[in-house]
């Protein structure tokens, strides 16, 4: 018997009774024929490969007559769709998102068209709050090409926003594997810059890059994260849980408290934590707004959001309404999304503020703590700034003009800043 995903047909029988042990719904309930696979792909949206092992269609019945039980319980739930990957996170996503209501609708050896196929069942009938979709895997396996996956998922996208234009979608890059797996790191990074022209200009979609997050210096899946070079463990799970979380903070599923932060003696708040008021775009001034004009900066919550651009990659500035002549210390902290690229001016020139190990420049960095807050401190002293990360040094004497203001850049990825505070020194 093939098994898609590297099992043998021993494995494939303990993932089968596991599942249903673990459904939700009656402990017994009885299969249900509108939730079997299409025997034919006549009439089936979509292009490209369906399966259909005896294993497969087992469980994709269990998994949707299951569902289909408790889709009043699930109904508002920020949805995953996706195939093993997600299916084997749990039902709860791992308790990695207190407080936010899931659903997960991972079934695992699904291929992107068969998630295009159950998408009204499974996901729309749902009236999801958001969905976070990973997909396109085993679709390689199958030797589907990667045009062809890239199409299923525009058809997926083209549904999502026809069924709510204003649904948050949170699309994530797949993950890489081995070529040992018929899915080289070739085939997945063409298939992602077919994702990313996809939903470029998507306004409801926000591209999460993952694959440089877990691939090797090869491109390929590492093994203390993936073991079998295709699903990740815990840590794996983890890492994408941290990289999905500043995410869904700026959607507004997690940290939607204020954040209750008082400056030490001496500092002034650069950022009020509630509006962009004292920043602007050089020649104007935000004060008073929550966004700017083009949304790419945000204030929510004592955040100041960097959003993701919807072209992949866009330079823009935002800069203090005030210029700092004396002498002073700056103090914020930031956290990235994997692989973010942004920047802190001072006066002028750039600090480059990014997610440091992956995007660099400063790749050696200990402390450096991915995808959570970190701290920058800069120390000027007559024109000349000594720059920390974490207490790291990452610029001992960078060269500033003798007065200017301060800012912040967007370029790729999602960068938040918050507690930006400056004291000037005698």
């Amino acid at each position: 018997m093939k098994i898609a995903l590297g099992l043998n047909w021993v494995l494939a029988s303990i993932l089968l009774a596991s599942v249903a042990r673990a459904q939700p719904g009656p402990a017994n309930a009885a299969p249900d024929h509108r939730w079997e696979i299409p025997a034919t792909d006549d009439g089936l949206p979509g292009a490209g490969p369906i399966r259909r092992a005896d294993w497969f269609r087992t469980l994709w019945t269990q998994r949707r007559t299951a569902w289909a039980a408790r889709t009043e319980l699930d109904r508002h739930s920020l949805v995953f769709l996706g195939d093993s990957i997600t299916q084997g996170w749990g039902d709860s996503m791992g308790n990695s998102f207190p407080g936010v209501k899931v659903a997960n609708r991972g079934i695992s050896g699904d291929t992107s068209r068969g998630m295009l196929v159950r998408l009204a069942d499974d996901v729309l009938a749902l009236q999801p709050t958001g969905v976070v979709l990973l997909l396109g895997t085993n679709d390689l396996e199958e030797g589907a090409d990667p045009e062809t996956i890239a199409g299923n998922l525009r058809l997926i996208i083209a549904r999502l926003k026809q069924h709510d234009p204003n649904l948050p979608v949170i699309l994530c890059d797949v993950f890489p594997s081995s070529e040992s797996k018929k899915r080289s790191s070739a085939q997945i990074k063409r298939l992602n810059g077919l994702y990313a022209a996809a939903v470029k200009g998507e306004t409801q979609v926000t591209r999460l890059e993952t694959w440089r997050l877990f691939a090797d210096a090869q491109g390929d899946a590492k093994p203390a994260e993936f073991p079998d070079l295709l699903h990740p463990n815990a840590v794996g799970y983890a890492k994408w849980a941290a990289a999905l979380r500043p995410i869904l903070a700026t959607l507004g599923y997690l940290e939607n408290t204020p954040d209750v932060f008082v400056p030490e003696p001496g500092y002034i708040s650069l950022f009020n934590g509630r509006d962009l008021t004292g920043w602007g775009f050089r020649t104007n001034d935000f004060s008073g707004l929550t966004k700017s004009p083009d949304r790419r900066y945000v204030a929510k919550y004592g955040r100041l959001i960097v959003t993701t651009p919807t072209e992949g990659s866009r330079v823009e500035q935002l800069w203090t309404t005030r210029s700092f002549p004396r002498n002073f210390t700056l103090k914020l902290e930031f956290r990235a999304t994997p692989t973010a690229d942004s920047g802190i001016f001072i006066r002028q020139p750039q600090l480059q503020c990014r997610d440091y190990i992956l995007a660099g420049p400063y790749k050696e960095l200990q402390h450096y703590r991915a995808q959570e807050w970190n701290e920058i401190v800069i120390v000027v002293k007559d024109n000349v700034a000594r720059c920390t990360c974490n207490g790291e040094v990452l610029e001992e004497a960078l060269k500033i003009p003798a007065t200017g203001p301060i800012g912040l850049e967007g370029d790729s990825g999602q960068m938040e800043y918050r507690r930006i505070r400056l004291r000037e020194e005698p």
